[in-house]
């Protein structure tokens, strides 16, 4: 059944408009009919099913209504601490990582991010980014909308890192262990991604003074985007939900 992201709160029951945007992509782009069952959920971890009831101009509503006690989240929580890369970069990591189950993404500015984002920017870039990650959960099934915060200079956000009570991991090309060698993280882990030109000595440094353990995923060097994905395959594989 097609997915819409609804503010909270959802109706208990009742008839409901969509909100205009799912309206628009219900009507005019999956271009749904009345008796067309939908999904809709508010991205706190609720889910409810209705009945497409009457469709008005740019108004959808939907009827029948019905809650769904569903969860799918991992029972590991991952924060993704991702360098700044390219907009295309940057939009496929936040998709992929909300589909691979990450509850929280920190965008972080390095010295060798590609893209700089001015304060001016900041703002409008990170609800762009909200859109993406709800595009993903209404795709894979999440109910719950990962928390993407406003970007950090890494070695502001490091210091602030530092007094986590999380296990802490950053990707280097150089490190020595592996994930699978690794302590269970105790219920929360961060992964820490660098920029296509990796972290400089200072940072790298830095994060390994604030308790983060190096590690590296392979032989071969990983693009920032491939690199985060296939991180946080490999949490989900070892201590989430994935079953292979």
């Amino acid at each position: 059944m097609p997915r819409f992201y609804c503010p909270p709160p959802l109706p208990p029951g009742g008839t409901f408009d969509l909100p205009p945007q799912a309206a628009h992509h219900a009507a005019r782009v999956l271009r749904l009919r009345e008796g067309n069952r939908v999904v809709m959920f508010d991205g706190l971890g609720n889910e409810c099913q209705g009945v497409i009831a009457r469709l008005d101009g740019k108004r959808v509503m939907v009827g029948n209504i019905t809650t769904a006690g569903i969860s799918r989240e991992s029972p590991l929580q991952v924060m993704l601490a991702q360098a700044l890369s390219s907009s295309e970069k940057m939009d496929w990591v936040i998709q992929k990582a909300t589909e691979l189950g990450v509850t929280e993404i920190q965008p972080l500015d390095t010295e060798r991010s590609v893209a700089k984002l001015p304060a001016e920017r900041a703002a409008k870039r990170l609800e762009h980014w909200r859109q993406v990650a709800i595009s993903a959960c209404e795709q894979c099934g999440r109910n719950v909308l990962p928390k993407i915060h406003a970007p950090l200079d890494i070695m502001v956000w490091l210091q602030q890192a530092k007094e986590l009570p999380v296990a802490k991991f950053i990707l280097l090309p150089q490190g020595t262990a592996s994930l699978h060698g690794q302590a269970k993280p105790p219920g929360s882990a961060v992964l820490l991604v660098g920029a296509e030109g990796g972290f400089t000595s200072a940072e790298s440094d830095t994060a390994l003074c604030c308790g983060f353990s190096p590690v590296q995923l392979g032989p071969r060097v990983l693009r920032t985007e491939t690199a985060a994905v296939a991180g946080l395959t490999a949490l989900q594989m070892l201590w989430g939900d994935f079953n292979v």
